[in-house]
């Protein structure tokens, strides 16, 4: 039996993809505890600046002379002698390389010398290398120490690097009143992949009271920076009219400037909006078109739709087999129809070789998984299992149900057959 077509309109990207970078404290060697003047974004000249006829009389006016070397040379001393500053800045020196060969040891080093001190600036450079050097239980380990110590200074950029490594996964909050601190820290600094979280948090509930018209202020605060999670998730909220005036039109928009920059959910999304003809002229090769662009990144609702497409000869020839390929990559994923119609396939030998065993296991893996959004669907595939069961011998369905155990979903598939 052949499910009717079946598409998803909207599918929210809930989980951020976090970057590998993390800010540190401004760059620039320290006249006193609080001069914050970023100098990496400059670009010396040392042809152009006025030198005096006298020496420099300290790091400062060397470095300003663009004379990194003597600078190195003054703040060396200093560091050897204590000085938190220099070697705070004689650790900046050896992380960019300017007066002196580019070490990272040597400028983690002098970042823990000053940091052990108790500098926060120090603290939060250090933490930053250790967090950008990888992802390894030791060096988000080290990463967390060092930020918490400079957060409990108010140190703001601990406090948004916090954020982004517990965004990515790499430490945990202590409790979930810690773990908004950080995202609303980060987000209101205008990051926005805690500005997208943030607006997660508020559309589900989850830590704050469910506002959807603070998922939609925090979705665009990231959409208008060209942010592509929170473009589909606004394109999300204008489709259902949650916390927005409600518009097609949006919508479509919202989607393609995201599909646009080649996300899969808003590819898909605006897919589904060609079929239906919502906010777009109805075009359904536009609408296979770009469920192939989703598909081919591994977003298996639109290797689903492909499969129903191929089935169906909807704007593509029939071809039974290749719809078998998408649907087994759905199905691979965990995707409750795709392996409902590959286990229908198998029973039949449509396309693929005719196996009870490989039937019933896809049976078996797609009924938990209809349990609590389609309880219809649910009882269409126990009742397919069940039938299947009379025609099987109990080897056959031990077999089968061990086949179905031993299952793991392989997610993130990049290409199609």
């Amino acid at each position: 039996m052949k499910r009717a077509l079946w598409f998803v309109l909207a599918v929210l990207l809930l989980a951020v993809a976090g970057g590998a970078f993390f800010l540190v404290s401004p760059a620039q060697p320290l006249r006193n505890l609080f001069i914050e003047i970023a100098w990496s974004d400059f670009e010396f000249d040392p042809g152009s600046w006025f030198r005096p006829a006298e020496p420099p009389r300290n790091g400062f006016e060397a470095f300003d002379r663009g004379d990194f070397e003597t600078a190195y040379a003054f703040w060396r001393t200093g560091a050897e002698q204590g000085s938190v500053q220099a070697q705070f800045n004689l650790a900046l020196l050896y992380r960019d390389g300017r007066g002196v060969a580019q070490d990272s040891a040597e400028a983690i080093r002098w970042f823990e010398a000053a940091a052990a001190q108790g500098f926060p600036q120090a603290q939060v450079n250090l933490a930053a290398m250790y967090a950008n050097a990888g992802s390894t239980p030791e060096n988000n380990t080290n990463a967390e120490i060092w930020l918490r110590l400079a957060a409990g200074q108010g140190d703001e950029f601990a406090l948004f690097n916090l954020a982004r490594l517990n965004a990515d996964g790499r430490i945990a909050a202590r409790d979930s009143d810690e773990a908004m601190e950080w995202v609303r820290f980060a987000a209101n600094a205008g990051d926005p992949d805690a500005q997208v979280n943030l607006g997660n948090m508020y559309l589900a509930g989850i830590g704050v009271p469910q506002d959807n018209g603070e998922a939609a202020r925090w979705y665009l605060m990231a959409a208008e920076r060209g942010f592509a999670s929170a473009q589909n998730n606004l394109g999300y909220l204008y489709l259902s009219g949650r916390g927005v005036t409600q518009s097609d039109a949006e919508a479509a928009n919202w989607y393609r400037l995201a599909a646009d920059q080649g996300l899969a959910q808003a590819q898909y999304n605006l897919g589904s909006a060609y079929l239906y003809g919502r906010g777009v002229e109805e075009d359904t090769n536009e609408a296979v078109r770009l469920w192939r662009l989703s598909a081919d990144q591994g977003y298996a609702d639109a290797e689903f739709n492909l499969g129903v497409a191929y089935v169906n000869g909807f704007s593509v020839p029939e071809d039974h087999g290749l719809a078998a390929q998408w649907f087994q990559r759905a199905a691979n994923q965990g995707h409750a129809d795709a392996q409902f119609h590959l286990g229908q396939m198998y029973l039949q030998g449509d396309s693929v070789p005719q196996d009870n065993i490989e039937a019933y296991k896809w049976f078996s893996l797609s009924i938990p998984r209809f349990a609590e959004g389609d309880e219809q669907m649910r009882n269409t595939v126990l009742a397919s299992r069940d039938a299947l069961s009379e025609a099987m011998t109990a080897e056959e369905i031990a077999e089968a149900e061990a086949n179905a155990e031993a299952w793991i979903p392989n997610l993130g598939q990049n290409s199609g057959p």
